[in-house]
């Protein structure tokens, strides 16, 4: 099969990638190697995805002179690109550009490969809002920009399949940690701030915060498994995650158990916008994609912990 992918040298973008080319198929990427952190690092994802034969192009998803220049001849897009995270110097127009528009193009794209299988849209778990810890069915409660401009780009694909135009589902991810994981994310941060001995900024209140902490390579399993499946998945909204529950408390204490050490925290004021609660529901994901996570939180750790003193420490 031949695939594209989106935000092909992000995180769970380039680990998608590199499965799908070792899985033996034809793998392009595409990613606008944003500033939103050090571009560096993904450079770095590129070297790997590049000694497994995948090409990687820059180009930014709203260039539309740049995405017709593409070939239509993909059989699967899995659309990861996105303006990520919840931070007070991204705009609401970076959200609505990166998310929002970025997704209505490479729709329109997606429209004119006449061999396409099924789009694949990459969502959230932070579109149910607050607490994530219902089925598909629950309403959609977004708190930050950032889940509503998902939700937005999910409708947007969900709205072709509802007009018969090409296939789409969905698939809304729970806190996936790993290899890879961006630097603003909790626990490359906790890691670096334990082996360089530097305080860990933690938001007030969110040591309580319970989350299903999902290790990257259980999530990219269900990822994968829709391909062959695009009549049963067409249409749908599917939860990928674990149903384990974890504190962030019991995340730091799982990188000091690995670590060997105590980090000290540095207490910053509470964020708006962050999730209280993620506990991924996934019995459609097991019912229709035999999907069953197996990663216990101190092995994900340990495989992170492993990957940053190879990759981020000189």
């Amino acid at each position: 099969m031949k695939i594209l992918v989106t935000g092909a040298a992000g995180f769970i973008g380039s680990h998608t990638a590199e499965r799908l080319a070792r899985e033996g198929h034809q793998v392009v990427g595409v990613d606008n190697f944003s500033d939103y952190y050090k571009p560096e690092l993904k450079h770095q994802n590129v070297r790997d995805l590049l000694a497994q034969e995948v090409q990687v192009i820059n180009i930014d998803l709203c260039d539309v002179v740049a995405m017709s220049q593409l070939p239509n001849d993909f059989n699967y897009i899995f659309h990861f690109a996105a303006q990520p995270g919840i931070a007070p110097h991204i705009t609401f127009e970076d959200y609505l550009k990166n998310n929002v528009t970025a997704t209505k193009t490479i729709l329109d794209f997606a429209q004119t490969c006449r061999d396409l299988n099924l789009f694949v849209n990459i969502g959230t778990s932070s579109i149910y809002g607050l607490e994530a810890v219902s089925s598909e069915t629950a309403a959609p409660k977004p708190a930050s920009f950032y889940g509503v401009t998902k939700l937005a780009a999910e409708q947007l694909a969900l709205q072709l399949t509802r007009e018969k135009k090409i296939k789409v589902c969905s698939l809304r991810l729970y806190s996936v940690i790993g290899p890879r994981e961006r630097p603003e994310k909790l626990f490359t941060k906790l890691i670096e701030a334990g082996l360089k001995n530097q305080p860990f900024p933690l938001f007030e209140g969110s040591q309580n915060h319970l989350r299903s902490f999902t290790y990257v390579g259980d999530i990219v399993d269900g990822i994968v498994s829709v391909m062959g499946k695009d009549d049963v998945v067409d249409g749908e909204v599917i939860n990928l995650g674990t149903e384990k529950e974890y504190s962030t408390q019991q995340g730091i204490d799982a990188v000091e158990e690995i670590l060997g050490l105590n980090i000290q925290l540095d207490i910053k004021s509470k964020r708006r916008g962050d999730q209280d609660r993620t506990h991924a529901v996934i019995d459609k994901a097991r019912q229709l994609l035999d999907y069953n996570p197996q990663t216990t939180l101190v092995d994900a750790v340990r495989s992170q912990v492993e990957w940053f003193k190879s990759t981020m420490i000189p």
